[in-house]
């Protein structure tokens, strides 16, 4: 199998080091909202940078990226800056402990949270070994993590209010936080249903829980403010990243006043890159972009003409399928019924949906061709480009329901 290797991007588009250019919907996994090489954010960086870039010290950059978080985002009292989403997410939990004092933490299959030993459970598991619904089975997503860590998981399918109620009836004393993808940016964006946020939120509410909402893939990217505008769920703590920086590695983590203010007193977070010049630069010209124009209706226009394009294409070809997600981040299974959560998306037909992908991007579009990542769109998509897409995405389609 070759490995295609990126020579350069620019706008909509990739090219590959033989010269073959396509039109991008993997986007780097989700942060390229603007655009690749986006002339006004990098001009941000280049001018920034002249006067340094790490000083141990704060820097203005900072204090404005700040006061522009927390006037985008609802429930974002204090924040603090890391240098990836992992790290986000990672002292999110810490925070969420350190105020509880409790120690485990509500996971759902199939979300991903970073690649850090504490929330890498169950992210991507075969059927044999996910367990009884009603009591998920946490499998490591690597070796080298330690098996003392499965003591502080409790593992639950996404959507599923009552397995929830039942398990916090029995065990929410030791219930630091809940954490969950308010859209699951890992398992073919399947969406929050019957409220689930709203009742996560109110059950923290009740037992005294953290609700932590990664807004990894979903800040600045569904909405102005995220999910937690898009769904009008406020958690206690969120995460950030990816759209935040528009390809530069940036992140944050913030929330209530409350939790946030523990940092420094008993609580530790640091960061010898957290809040660095060049991560600084790039968000405030992002959020800049994305809160005085259009941008964001842009993307949603786009992705709803796609979504509608690959839903007309598909209903021709008798094939079963389910498009879910929003507009600027979707997905597409090769199924019968609505997903719900990740064990849904395991019945799916992955291998039908890989054989599609693969032969697009031999046409010159690119989306993933694993079914669990998202169709990601940015602002620099054009209408020529979804007309392109829709044209191979048809010829694949052809294609493969002839070789099946």
């Amino acid at each position: 199998e070759e490995t295609l290797v990126a020579a350069r991007a620019k706008g909509a588009y990739l090219w590959d080091l033989d010269g073959n250019r396509y039109i991008d919907y993997r986007l780097a996994f989700g942060p390229i909202i603007l655009g690749h090489a986006h002339e006004q954010v990098d001009a941000s960086v280049k001018s920034a940078i002249e006067d340094g870039i790490a000083f141990a010290m704060t820097n203005p950059y900072e204090v404005r990226v700040a006061e522009k978080i927390t006037k985008l985002c609802p429930g974002i009292e204090m924040l603090r800056f890391t240098s990836s989403g992992t790290e986000a997410t990672m002292h999110a939990l810490r925070a969420a402990r350190a105020f509880t004092g409790r120690e485990k933490v509500v996971k759902i299959e199939g979300h991903y949270h970073g690649m850090h030993d504490y929330l890498l459970w169950s992210t991507y598991v075969g059927p044999e070994n996910l367990g009884a619904r009603t009591d998920p089975i946490p499998v490591a997503a690597s070796s080298g993590i330690p098996r003392s860590i499965r003591e502080l998981i409790i593992m639950l399918p996404f959507n599923d209010r009552d397995l929830l109620e039942r398990t916090l009836k029995q065990a929410w004393f030791d219930v630091a936080a809940i954490i969950v993808e308010p859209i699951m940016g890992n398992t073919a964006s399947i969406e929050p249903q019957d409220e689930f946020l709203k009742f996560i939120r109110a059950r923290c509410d009740e037992y005294g829980i953290v609700m932590i909402m990664d807004e990894v893939k979903t800040g600045f990217r569904v909405a102005k403010g995220g999910a937690q505008e898009l769904f009008g769920v406020t958690a206690d703590l969120a995460t950030y990243a990816k759209a935040l920086g528009n390809g530069y590695p940036v992140a944050a983590f913030g929330g209530r006043r409350e939790i946030m203010d523990v940092i420094g007193k008993g609580l530790a977070h640091a960061g010898t890159y957290s809040g660095n010049v060049v991560g600084m630069a790039a968000a405030d010209a992002v959020l800049d972009i994305l809160s005085k124009t259009d941008a964001l209706q842009v993307v949603a226009a786009r992705g709803r003409a796609l979504q509608k394009g690959i839903g007309d294409v598909l209903e021709a070809s008798d094939l079963p399928f389910v498009i879910t997600g929003h507009p600027s981040m979707f997905g597409l299974m090769f199924t019968g019924s609505t997903p719900r959560d990740y064990r849904d998306w395991v019945k799916s037909d992955q291998k039908l949906y890989e054989s599609i992908m693969n032969n697009m991007i031999q046409r010159g579009v690119m989306p993933d061709p694993d079914s669990r990542e998202p169709w990601f769109l940015s602002a620099a998509h054009s209408e020529a480009d979804v007309a392109e897409t829709l044209n191979a995405f048809e010829q694949a389609v052809k294609e493969a329901k002839q070789a099946h």
